[in-house]
């Protein structure tokens, strides 16, 4: 199988390893800048370094017509002007494969609604979500991650093309359910990490507790299964988003309650205004998105965390 990354960060430049570590052939794609000149010069990263034979391009047409897949690695916010790009070449017959995990700010809609309206065909477009480090991975420290589409048959394709002893898939069955939670987990990352900045990371139970519960209520609002907020999409990436040293977004909430910056892509932060939008739109009650966004929105660390996030009015827990 003939397999495109579009995006060499850190994650683009993962898959570009797993897709030749599992026997596909694999051009990874970036524009011509200072991530994809040092990856070119060096073929490493801080992460991974790749096979001899991984190609690198820096050209978007021959990227996208060596693939029979395409896996789009880009930040969030940047995906529709990126995707109507791609959509300028010619997609027949290419299964098309979202990976990364957010919310459009501006529209509120989810990732795989973004493909379909710059035209990405609806049974071509699936998402790769769920728990995973690169710095695990690369020590072959397995996972389990899920795979969905609008088309079960894609799925099952899919699965079995990237399956492999160090990333273990599972069947999705709820595209609505498995982009929320895949999304909506970054903001408890965040809050997680705002905890442990406080000294409270004891908190992180409820947390969890309370988090899955509120955003099962969204899934079920905009159409999906509200039981998708208890799998891998969401309450099975909590250990790597709320407790990993690794995690971006825990990195960021801490560094947020002691006021230092976080330089790097932390997707929660704009996942929180998004789905904070949603929620209003909807009528959904999500006290904690709400004051995360609230919270990101001012820019001011909280002075007590515990009594914004928890110590309220008592109510039945269900």
């Amino acid at each position: 199988m003939k397999v495109s990354i579009l995006g060499c960060g850190r994650w683009g430049s993962f898959l570009a390893w797993y897709s030749n570590k599992v026997g596909h052939d694999t051009i990874s794609y970036g524009p011509n800048d200072t991530t994809y000149k040092n990856l070119l010069a060096t073929r490493k990263n801080e992460f991974v370094v790749l096979d001899d034979k991984i190609q690198l391009t820096a050209n978007l047409k021959e990227a996208v017509d060596f693939a029979d897949i395409i896996i789009v690695s880009i930040d969030a916010q940047n995906l529709r002007g990126f995707l109507k790009e791609v959509c300028k070449h010619n997609l027949t017959n290419k299964k098309i494969i979202l990976c990364m995990k957010g919310i459009e700010i501006v529209t509120g809609k989810r990732l795989t609604e973004v493909a379909i309206e710059c035209g990405v065909d609806k049974n071509q477009v699936a998402v790769w979500v769920g728990p995973g480090h690169i710095q695990d991975f690369v020590k072959n420290i397995p996972n389990c991650m899920v795979m969905d589409s609008y088309s079960p048959a894609l799925t099952r394709v899919l699965v079995d093309y990237f399956t492999s002893d160090l990333i273990h898939f599972y069947y999705g069955t709820d595209i609505i359910g498995t982009e929320i939670g895949a999304a909506t987990k970054n903001i408890f990352g965040l809050l997680a990490g705002m905890l442990d900045g406080a000294g409270l990371g004891a908190l992180k139970g409820a947390l969890m507790a309370r988090g899955a519960l509120e955003v099962s209520k969204l899934i079920k609002k905009l159409g999906g299964r509200e039981l998708s907020a208890y799998g891998l999409c969401h309450l099975g990436d909590y250990e790597a988003t709320l407790f990993s040293k690794h995690s971006n977004n825990r990195l960021w909430g801490e560094l947020y309650m002691k006021n230092k910056p976080f330089k790097k892509l932390a997707e929660g932060v704009h996942t929180a205004r998004a789905v904070h939008f949603l929620a209003v739109r909807h009528g959904v009650d999500m006290p904690l998105t709400s004051t995360v966004d609230a919270l990101v929105t001012q820019g001011k660390p909280p002075k007590n965390i515990w009594n914004i996030l928890f110590n309220k009015v008592s109510k039945a827990e269900f």
